[in-house]
């Protein structure tokens, strides 16, 4: 089991393999879900805040006497029941992140990788050569792809954002780029196609799973 190894020019040459512990490593969905649904907890701010009767301005004063006057008995205008009262039970700022064990993280993300490699929706891009930023040339690189990378929207995973192929890429629309050190499961399986530099690759997969080259002159 391999993903796609493309060539400079965008071309399908070879294969890149997996690591030891990554060909080892089964798909797990139901721990995809929760590092998943834990990340996207992790990302919410958390600062929803709302004023309790305590924590709005007036109200000091009972609105009228308790007796005779035929209205409904009130000790205070600034009750929940009030217009311009407090909210009961509303939200407060808050952490809504959870705690995932190390293991299972890496788990899930290798599970994430995993699952994309099986469905040859992953492929692994060769140092391009690039000395400028160029849309179209990015354009006519994925044409040369293999068809499912043509899966939108497509994670495009490089070493730096500054980079002539992040720049190139990061114009197109349903491409979302990130660096290698801000991925996270749930960014693996947001895209339908992932586009990996052959560095980040190697890392994710130690040194025991080289690239395949294959023969060819835009090797």
């Amino acid at each position: 089991m391999a993903a796609h190894l493309l060539t400079k020019t965008g071309k399908a040459s070879g294969s890149a393999a997996l690591g030891a512990e990554m060909e080892a490593q089964a798909i797990k969905p139901h721990l995809i879900h929760e590092v998943v649904t834990a990340e996207m907890a992790w990302r919410r701010a958390g600062t929803a805040s709302t004023k309790t009767r305590s924590d709005v301005s007036g109200g000091g004063r009972k609105p009228w006497r308790q007796k005779g006057t035929g209205r409904a008995r009130a000790g205070s205008n600034r009750s929940p029941i009030w217009t311009g009262g407090g909210v009961t039970f509303g939200p407060h700022p808050r952490s809504h992140g959870g705690k995932v064990n190390r293991k299972a993280y890496r788990q899930a993300f290798r599970s994430a990788i995993k699952a994309h490699v099986e469905r040859g929706t992953i492929a692994v891009m060769k140092p391009t050569g690039w000395d400028a930023p160029s849309t179209k040339r990015a354009a006519e690189y994925l044409a040369k792809a293999p068809a499912a990378l043509a899966a939108r929207p497509l994670l495009v995973v490089v070493t730096e954002s500054s980079s002539p192929e992040a720049l190139s890429f990061r114009s197109m629309r349903d491409v979302n780029v990130l660096e290698a050190r801000d991925i996270d499961t749930v960014d693996i399986m947001a895209g339908r196609s992932v586009l990996v530099e052959r560095e980040v690759w190697d890392r994710w997969n130690g040194a025991a799973a080289p690239a395949a080259d294959a023969e060819g002159d835009d090797a």
